[in-house]
């Protein structure tokens, strides 16, 4: 295990009924709330007039910001840096997934950065003082809730990049299982495999002695398999969306990849899909890991040993050499993507219907992902296409042998 350093100063209000706090968690920063939200189910759903009111009875000015996309854009958060820096704002308010939050980390950090928001996209070491930051989230995926990382799409330039910054934390964040009842199966299922997607990213890495990482790791796997189903076929059931929430949460908010060093693979693979083609990111995530995993244990043995624990500490199998044991835990995830969580686990089906491209992602998916080094595998440009190639076909049986 490596040195690090582990910060996490996010207040969390987990549970129902706890949205009544929240103009006691947002008063200390100032009374002028720059309110941000993605496409209107808060209102279909009663949140947005529930915290209006509750903004409006403790004299809070506010300001909004709606719209942010799935794939959150650059342009949404250049808009909401020029409301921030109109209305004087003191602090943001972000209600909704991943994609809110992280739109709103860097219109917190742009309203004190002078040249163009997608400079701190580019360069994170720009990103410096930043307004506070408040959530309440509405979607399993994408940790942002605990962390200090932001992702963003330019669609002008076909990227899609991370960014990140100590004060990027959210102060306080608000986790209540009952807002995401409502969440669809497809967005149930694609949160789940963002956050195994989190989790296999950190888990799957060469630094030794990581025992208490990779033990909570694995745990939060069981918990993903276990409860994602249930949420799927029961989505108002309490105990299941409840620890998808903070699986979700505890995934990546530094306590399975600090002390690891090393960087990731199928994220960067992916962003190049969402770029290019502005696809939902887990489904995207679900489609190539399999793809990935099966690459990585057919051109470098010494991934055997890792996969192997994979399959028996995870997916409980105990037959086989670490090669069939990590062959079959490559199919075990292959499965429970899409027969569990019914995940389409083809790029066609998601709407990829073309290889013409796929020379020129898997480039720049090497170049923006330094993935020719530091990584589990490392990957030039033909493993990269050689992984999107194989996503445009079924993994059958006879793929795994």
């Amino acid at each position: 295990m490596e040195n690090f350093r582990l910060y996490i100063p996010t207040d969390i209000r987990f549970g129902k009924e706890r949205l009544r706090e929240l103009p006691e968690a947002l008063e200390p920063f100032g009374k002028r709330v720059l309110f941000v939200y993605g496409g209107g189910s808060i209102k279909k759903i009663g949140l947005y007039t529930k915290i209006m009111a509750l903004l409006k009875k403790h004299n809070l000015i506010v300001a909004e910001l709606s719209g942010v996309e799935p794939n959150p854009r650059i342009e949404s958060v250049r808009e909401g840096i020029a409301i921030a820096r109109q209305q004087q704002v003191d602090v943001i308010l972000a209600v909704g997934g991943g994609s809110v939050i992280d739109a709103s980390k860097v219109i917190a950090a742009g309203v004190y950065y002078d040249g163009d928001a997608w400079d701190l996209i580019t360069d994170k070491s720009l990103v410096g003082e930043a307004l506070p930051l408040v959530t309440i989230l509405t979607l399993a995926a994408t940790g942002s809730e605990m962390n200090r990382n932001a992702v963003i799409s330019n669609l002008a330039t076909k990227e899609k990049r991370g960014t990140s910054g100590w004060e990027l934390i959210p102060r306080v964040s608000f986790l209540d299982p009952t807002l995401t009842y409502t969440v669809s199966k497809w967005q149930t299922a694609a949160g789940s495999a963002d956050m195994m997607s989190h989790l296999f990213e950190q888990y799957f890495n060469r630094t030794e002695g990581t025992d208490v990482q990779d033990s909570i790791a694995e745990g939060l796997l069981k918990t993903i398999i276990k409860h994602a189903p249930i949420a799927i076929r029961e989505p108002d059931n309490y105990i299941s969306r409840a620890n998808l929430l903070w699986a979700s949460t505890l995934a990546l908010n530094g306590l399975v990849g600090q002390g690891r060093s090393g960087a990731w693979s199928c994220h960067a693979i992916e962003h190049e899909l969402s770029a290019y083609y502005d696809i939902t990111h887990g489904i995207g995530l679900a489609v190539i890991t399999p793809r990935w995993m099966k690459y990585c244990i057919d051109r470098d043995a010494s991934t055997h040993a890792r996969f192997a624990d994979y399959a028996r500490n995870v997916w409980g199998l105990t037959d086989g050499t670490d090669k069939e044991l990590a062959q079959k835990a490559v199919r075990q995830t292959y499965r429970f993507f899409k027969d569990q969580l019914g995940i389409p686990m083809t790029l066609p089906e998601v709407g990829i219907k073309t290889q013409d491209i796929l020379a020129e992602m898997s480039q720049k998916a090497v170049e923006h992902g330094n993935l020719s080094e530091n990584r589990f595998v490392n990957l030039g440009t033909e493993a990269v296409e050689q992984i999107l190639r194989a996503s445009f076909e079924p993994m059958d049986n006879n793929e795994q042998s």
